[in-house]
């Protein structure tokens, strides 16, 4: 309950926007759009509709002859999916996605968002609730802010137009790793408390011990691959699944995930044990006791089954670390009213939170952000959160 004091706080705040960036923003999507479709027509050796799947279909698999992966009742398949795949054999594929997505971003976000400023404020009030995602993670919407494309650097550009109103300045805090801290503290693993504790590099720490090698020889390539098993082992990843994010086949994924659960077997057993409690529940528990109900456990497929088993496994994680961070919330909103700050809560992002505050407050703000994130709950490792200064969105670290 006292959560949604704050989130009623953050909506009637709103973000500030600079509309007139924002359709300076739009001209330049518009106009890369236009060069991507020269480049495509040119590759392809002719004019066609690059929105439609079946004429696209048509000019990369029979005019141009490239490999079909899938095809569908209506042709052939042009997804996502399909396309990475092909990238390496025409560099009309790379521009094809890079036009989808400066195409989505122009209508979903540029277009999109214009309607939802408020014409009074020049601000952008969107909903927030705590009551749509199952995990208990704070959702927002009309507009969703919270899931603007940063992968691509045209997304991430998106964000310079929301900017604080003048005399303000943005101060972002974001959770370090929240999630693999609360797998370390409630699987109670000892490799995973010691990496914590002592300020390791928990990716590192992972490659080294899988391959069995030092730390310092540890190579970037490799800190990626035991990066992806250590999120992956969060959300209960497949070895296929694994095999797909790092280019490996199948046998080696397993092998790598089987490795990284005799190292962390704290964790494994951990897994073992939510999965098996859920089973006789019905239902898991975060830290802080609050509930989702499991019934796909006990379906006869076999696919509802391992949805079950990954939702068991992750649920406890991914809600506790919501939890902590609406504590985090609800203690800062408190404190910037008790200390009788200008300073507000506007937006809440995952793991980070981020402040429009006065000039004049932001030592004080970032002080008060960092005790009352790091304090928000007591775990057998310590919470760390990292505060940054911004003049718009996009520069917030």
């Amino acid at each position: 309950m006292p959560t949604v004091e704050v989130l009623a706080d953050m909506q009637w705040n709103g973000m500030h926007v600079e509309e007139k960036e924002l359709t300076e923003f739009g001209q330049i999507l518009k106009d890369g759009l236009e060069v991507l479709t020269q480049e495509i027509y040119a590759i392809a050796g002719m004019e066609f509709n690059i929105n439609s799947p079946k004429q696209l279909g048509d000019v990369l698999f029979e005019k141009m002859g490239l490999p079909v992966k899938k095809k569908t009742k209506s042709g052939y398949s042009t997804a996502e999916d399909v396309l990475e795949k092909l990238k390496v054999y025409s560099p009309i594929v790379e521009k094809i996605l890079d036009y989808r997505q400066l195409s989505k971003l122009n209508s979903t976000y540029v277009e999109g968002l214009k309607p939802y400023i408020n014409p009074r404020t020049k601000r952008i009030h969107s909903f927030f609730h705590q009551t749509i995602t199952a995990t208990g993670r704070i959702s927002s919407t009309e507009p969703n802010l919270q899931n603007i494309p940063t992968r691509i650097e045209f997304g991430k550009r998106l964000r310079k137009v929301f900017r604080p109103s003048e005399g303000k300045i943005y101060i972002d805090a974001d959770y370090s790793q929240i999630e693999l801290r609360v797998l370390a503290h409630m699987s109670g693993d000892k490799h995973m408390i010691e990496a914590f504790i002592n300020g390791e590099d928990i990716h590192k720490q992972a490659a080294a011990k899988v391959l069995h090698k030092p730390q310092e020889e540890v190579t970037n390539e490799e800190r990626s691959s035991a990066k992806a098993v250590n999120f992956g082992i969060v959300y209960g990843i497949s070895e296929f699944g694994l095999g797909e994010q790092l280019g490996i086949g199948r046998k080696e994924a397993k092998k790598y995930i089987d490795q990284y659960l005799e190292e962390y077997s704290g964790i494994k057993k951990y897994m073992e044990d939510v999965v098996e409690q859920t089973k006789k529940n019905g239902y898991v528990k975060t830290m802080f006791n609050r509930r989702r109900n499991i019934n796909e456990l006990s379906s006869n497929n076999y696919m509802v089954r391992e949805f079950g088993k990954r939702a068991a496994m992750n649920t406890p994680i991914q809600g506790t670390a919501a939890d902590i961070m609406k504590i985090a919330m609800i203690n800062v909103y408190n404190e910037l009213k008790a200390q009788g700050l200008q300073s507000k809560i506007v937006l809440q992002v995952h793991d980070e939170m981020m402040i429009e505050a006065p000039v004049e407050e932001k030592e004080k703000v970032k002080k008060i952000l960092k005790d009352k994130m790091e304090k928000a709950a007591a775990l057998k490792v310590p919470l760390i959160a990292q505060i940054s200064e911004a003049e718009n969105w996009y520069e917030c670290k």
